[in-house]
């Protein structure tokens, strides 16, 4: 009796032992389950019942064997690719860290798609501006090669993927005959992964040419509705065309399109040669003005009878109507008012016809963007960037210039937005964050994601000791926080917040644990060699803060969590406190090599924090030792969680 009470006892305190999930979320669920909220009658044996929906759905359905839409080979494939969860990992770069311990600003050198998806349990729905510059698909960009069965494992392949002179080895040739699905097959999973980490108000920006970007537009537009695509901008990047061809291109692409709807765009800023139009020559209470129209256009039918009225000069008695027999903007009542008020200029000796003050303070704080951009810098600015920081052009080829995404920046997100590029290139997105914080006091962050693309043997970049790009782009943003914080010395000094030079680094990896790094259709001899490894929960190579990172990424904390550590009754523990300042968020113990004992938990469990996260392997294999740490979490309302 006794012994039967004693197993359900501890079967009963087990099931309050949460367990950490292995791989990212699977949207193909998430969906399911949102459907299954929202009509349940299309669920049928835990299972979407199509038939069934079809009916719910009635005239919405379409019933043509035709539609219209972008399809190309292996599209099926790429859309299977999006959904797969992963159970890769980042691994903490401390070495090419900068201010590891304040910085918010995240590099990730690795694979983009995999990547995308580890960021899914944080960044989900905090993005607010995506920009990207992705290969152009000319026929000597490299296109990433995606392995739709173990994505890390070819990732950690292909990153050794050069021949003997060092070149890549993966380009996409226009010989070969899938050519534009290449590219496509490439793109598409990663938008359709990227557009999940969008804010409900965010944006994305893709730089493409002429090569791509028709089938870019569409696949956009598939992704994120057409209602929600805000424009194509043109940006002109060079003054002379390049004379190779029969019409010289000056120009890309800038396409602009928002997650659910246009709200993330901002007014264009007023420039300083705007703002110095408004004078104040009369000292109005109401600050700087200009001279604007006060007649409205009547063209059309528009014309309203009362709105045609005689507007005197207090200092002439000259009477004046609207020109062309048309209206005033104002009734007569309005005008009155702005007359007593003295917001009616009569010209500088008073004398003229009748001008309305458009006073500084009222008018809108900023401009329409346009869909011309031919004030932007041009690429030769990008280009002078790198050699000014490297003393070389030739380090990086066609930069973009930093110039260019501050007006995206402008243009797309807030003074405090995440901003993520998963094409960084060499980092002039970051290097254009960082900028324009300087100017106008921001706190914006980013996230930078770059492939470790090799660089030529025979390179300049290889010359100067760049072995691949990430190289480059993390050596860029040391060089370009300094430049900034040179120029921009006296603006810094007046800074409320300490200017953000940092970036925390991080390469993809895979999982540090081995039950959770199985893949399905694997050969027998690799399938063994993984029932082996599965003895250890935790890879024993692997470094107390490697499993850290892994752990609070799929619990869902963010990559520049502060992380302190604490000794409670002997024992070492990594801790993140509440972001307000008040108790224990988490605490961690991760040593696998020594087993604590009760007495110790419970002196941790005492401080009362609000998860607790151990290892399986730190039991030991005692079953009393995890059952007595279970009731003291559920006593103490502590969350516990193993992996």
């Amino acid at each position: 009796m006794n012994e039967n009470f004693d197993d359900c006892y501890i079967d009963e305190d087990l099931d309050d032992i949460n367990s950490i999930e292995a791989a990212s979320p699977d949207f193909r669920t998430e969906l399911a389950k949102q459907l299954a909220e929202i009509a349940p009658e299309a669920i049928a044996d835990g299972k979407v019942d199509f038939e069934k929906l079809k009916e719910l759905l009635g005239d919405d359905v379409s019933t043509t064997p035709e539609r219209f839409g972008l399809f190309w080979p292996g599209k099926r494939e790429a859309i299977r690719i999006a959904q797969t969860p992963t159970t890769a990992t980042l691994k903490p770069d401390f070495e090419n860290s900068v201010d590891w311990d304040t910085t918010e600003n995240v590099f990730i050198e690795g694979d983009n798609l995999e990547v995308l998806k580890i960021l899914q349990r944080h960044y989900y729905g905090k993005i607010k501006m995506i920009y990207i510059d992705p290969p152009y698909n000319t026929g000597k960009d490299f296109v990433y090669r995606d392995d739709y069965r173990d994505s890390v494992s070819h990732y950690l392949e292909w990153t050794k993927q050069v021949n003997a002179e060092g070149q890549k080895l993966s380009s996409n040739a226009q010989s070969e005959g899938r050519y534009h699905s290449n590219w496509l097959n490439m793109m598409y999973p990663r938008l359709k992964v990227a557009r999940n980490l969008l804010q409900d108000d965010g944006v994305i920006i893709i730089s493409i040419d002429d090569s791509e970007f028709a089938n870019l537009r569409q696949i956009c537009v598939e992704l994120f509705g057409e209602n929600n695509f805000a424009a194509n901008i043109i940006w002109k990047k060079r003054n002379t065309p390049p004379n190779d061809r029969v019409i010289g291109a000056q120009h890309d692409y800038l396409v602009a399109i928002g997650k659910r709807n246009l709200s993330g765009f901002n007014l264009r800023p007023r420039t300083e040669e705007q703002i110095a139009r408004y004078k104040n020559p009369d000292g109005h209470p109401k600050g700087p003005w200009v001279a604007g129209d006060l007649s409205a256009n009547v063209k059309g039918g528009r014309y309203v009878e009362s709105l045609n009225y005689p507007i005197i000069n207090p200092n002439t008695g000259k009477e004046y109507y609207p020109p062309n027999n048309g209206n005033w903007r104002f009734s007569q009542t309005r005008m009155d008012e702005l007359l007593s008020n003295g917001e009616i200029f009569f010209g500088q000796d008073g004398k003229g016809a009748p001008k309305l003050k458009r006073f500084l303070s009222s008018v809108k704080p900023g401009t329409t963007w346009t869909t011309l951009w031919d004030f932007a810098p041009l690429n030769t600015s990008g280009s002078l960037e790198i050699e000014t920081l490297f003393g070389n052009p030739a380090v990086f080829e066609s930069p973009k210039p930093v110039g260019l995404i501050v007006h995206l920046l402008q243009m797309a997100s807030h003074s405090d937005s995440i901003i993520l590029d998963f094409f960084a290139g060499s980092s002039t997105t970051a290097h254009a964050v960082m900028e324009l914080n300087a100017k106008d006091g921001g706190k914006r962050s980013f996230i930078q994601i770059q492939l470790p693309e090799p660089t030529g043997v025979k390179s300049t970049a290889r010359k100067e000791g760049f072995e691949n790009v990430p190289n480059i782009s993390r050596e860029r943003i040391r060089r370009a926080a300094s430049q900034i914080q040179r120029d921009y010395f006296e603006v810094l000094q007046r800074r409320k917040m300490p200017f953000d030079r940092g970036f925390r680094a991080f390469k993809l990896a895979k999982t540090n644990f081995a039950k959770w790094d199985i893949v399905s259709d694997i050969d027998e001899r690799h399938f063994e060699q993984q029932l082996l490894e599965l003895h250890d929960s935790a890879n024993s190579a692997a470094s107390i803060d490697d499993l850290l990172i892994e752990l609070l990424l799929k619990q869902g904390f963010s990559l520049t969590e502060k992380i302190g550590d604490v000794e409670i009754s002997g024992l070492p523990l990594k801790a993140i406190h509440e972001s307000s300042g008040g108790g224990v968020a988490l605490l961690a113990y991760l040593d696998q090599h020594r087993a604590p004992t009760i007495e110790q938990l419970r002196e941790v469990i005492a401080t009362k924090p609000t998860s607790f996260i151990i290892l399986e392997d730190c039991f030991g294999g005692s079953d009393e030792l995890k059952t007595n740490l279970a009731q003291m979490c559920k006593t103490n309302n502590v969350e516990l969680w193993t992996a």
